[in-house]
């Protein structure tokens, strides 16, 4: 008996060298054996149970054969794992509701539009649209423009007789100032929103050929002329 017993301490300590190696025992010894890991993940020991201070680590079962019949993570690693899972499920969440949005906004796309020029149609007065708020801006963006000049003339004419501004008139250059300034950023707005315009039409465009299957048919070519007859 003392030799069966010596026969399965060789076998759990050749188990905890080799790192999750097969080994045998006796049939009259435990049926299964469990190897453990520190928190490094290196093979610390093999027994019948885990000690108490190794409760949280991978651990490793084997039968008599030596064969593996079942494995644990250690707490740590299933804390990663099921962080790791929930961020999955997230993404892929994620990733369903914008296949969803794509869907709705290609169904749009293809019931609003027949064909490529009905896209460039729509872009051309969009921008057109913008160009005429441009124009209007450019006249407010004169007005304040000469409402300022007008009203440093008329301070600079009285700083001429001796008198100074009025609080008056530095409000209304003020005022001229600001709406000069506030025109001239809405024009440079207007003008990047054209820019958007284009690349959200071309995207829009080249969105619609894609599903189409390459656009609109092209126009047939012209006949040829017919041949010039022979001389006699």
């Amino acid at each position: 008996m003392r030799d069966i017993k010596m026969q399965y301490l060789a076998a759990a300590a050749m188990a905890a060298l080799l790192g999750w190696s097969g080994f045998v025992a006796h049939d009259t010894a435990a049926q299964k054996i469990v190897c453990w890991k520190d928190k490094s993940g290196k093979t610390v020991g093999c027994g019948d149970k885990v000690p108490p201070e190794y409760q949280d680590s991978a651990t490793r079962e084997l039968d008599k054969r030596g064969v593996t019949r079942k494995t644990t993570e250690s707490a740590e690693e299933q804390a990663k794992r099921k962080a790791q899972e929930k961020v999955s499920e997230k993404d892929k969440a994620e990733l369903a509701k914008k296949a969803a949005e794509q869907k709705r906004l290609d169904s749009a796309l293809v019931n609003t539009y027949s064909n490529e020029k009905e896209i460039d149609l729509r872009r051309d007065r969009d921008l057109a649209t913008t160009d005429s708020q441009i124009t209007q801006l450019k006249v407010m963006q004169k007005n304040a423009t000469d409402r300022q000049a007008e009203v440093k003339g008329r301070i600079d004419a009285a700083k001429k007789g001796g008198k100074p501004a009025t609080d008056a008139q530095k409000e209304e250059l003020a005022r001229a100032e600001s709406d000069q300034l506030k025109a001239e950023q809405s024009i440079a707005d207007k003008e990047k929103e054209k820019v958007e315009i284009r690349k959200r039409y071309a995207d829009m465009r080249a969105r619609y050929v894609e599903l189409k299957g390459g656009g609109s048919p092209a126009a047939p070519a012209p006949a040829p002329a017919p041949a010039a007859p022979a001389k006699k």
